[in-house]
């Protein structure tokens, strides 16, 4: 008996979810007294045995150079086979695009109970019960697992990576890699110095600035506060910014420590990306926008007066 944690990668760089998912994991093995170990595919460029500061004492890895570029089915059959090898009764994943493509699948495999979306510790006190965001986030779930494997995926943010003294063993795990499906023909990759959905701070905008040429504001306080940039869908489908940027219901959800909206009214569908958000600040000049539900704090007001004195606070703040 022992937890298994995925820890995903970006061209052989762990993922800070990957962090959260391994403290996510540690504190599950030590709360059933049994141990924790991660699984690496595909080849990495990180310091692995320096994982075990996390709170895991082994990290097995499949060295194929096949794994660095994710195939669901390739990525399920192998992490499916490492479960069995190993003897693990819990897998974690980080809910993030991995985890939504692979975690079915190999629930499948394993005929093993998947609970997606987790924001707590399971409750281990009668049975095995894990908390869940159902609804878009507008109510919890509490779910048992019945089945022999049980397999969480957390949600990014939703626990906090704990870190301590600590190194894992580092060791190949012999599985069969199955030959993949897909051929990766080209690579396009999104620009930027903090990734949209790992960022703990985002500055978002809407129809509110009235043209791209006014993005100069978003991207200042951004830069100011180190934050991700991100917009409403009418922004990304006008084309002022790119669609990656676009988070809610049909966009990217995310969880930020802060989410910081200018110009944008907050109907239900942008609201379901952004209300695991820790802190939602508002600005907006119209003192009805259903935002203002939602917002811990909000200011009623045209952006283009108070942005610059938002982001003048700011500068004194840093002293620049």
């Amino acid at each position: 008996m022992s937890v298994l944690i995925y820890i995903d990668q970006s061209e052989g760089h762990i993922r800070k979810s990957s962090l959260e998912a391994l403290s996510y994991g540690a504190s599950i093995a030590a709360n059933m007294g049994t141990e924790a170990a991660g699984l690496v595919l595909g080849e990495s460029k990180d310091d692995l045995p320096s994982l075990g500061k996390f709170g895991v004492s082994k990290i097995h890895t499949v060295h194929d150079a096949s794994l660095n570029h994710m195939d669901a089915q390739q990525y399920a059959a192998v992490i499916s086979e490492a479960v069995r090898k190993t003897g693990a009764t819990v897998l974690v994943f980080s809910n993030n695009l991995t985890g939504k493509a692979v975690a079915p699948r190999v629930s499948a495999r394993l005929k093993a109970g998947l609970v997606s979306g987790a924001v707590a510790l399971p409750d281990t006190s009668n049975g095995f019960t894990v908390r869940k965001n159902v609804f878009s986030g507008k109510a919890f779930a509490s779910v048992s697992l019945n089945t022999a494997v049980k397999i969480i995926a957390l949600n990014p943010n939703a626990f906090s990576v704990q870190s301590g003294d600590g190194t894992a063993t580092v060791s190949a795990l012999e599985v069969t890699v199955p030959a993949s499906r897909i051929k990766v023909t080209n690579i396009s990759k999104v620009s930027g110095t903090v990734p949209l959905g790992e960022a703990e701070l985002v500055v978002s905008a809407g129809r509110g600035l009235k043209g791209p040429e006014n993005w100069g504001m978003v991207e200042e306080l951004a830069d100011l506060i180190g934050a991700a940039t991100a917009c409403s869908r009418a922004v990304a489908d006008a084309h002022w910014r790119p669609h990656h940027e676009h988070v809610g219901q049909t966009g990217l959800a995310i969880a930020p420590n802060l989410y910081f909206a200018i110009g944008i009214s907050g109907a239900i569908q942008h609201l379901a990306g952004v209300n695991r958000s820790k802190v939602i600040v508002v600005v907006n000049k119209d003192p009805e926008a259903p935002f203002f539900k939602a917002a811990d704090y909000g200011i009623v007001g045209d952006a283009f007066e108070v942005m610059p004195k938002v982001i003048e606070a700011v500068k004194k703040l840093k002293g620049r």
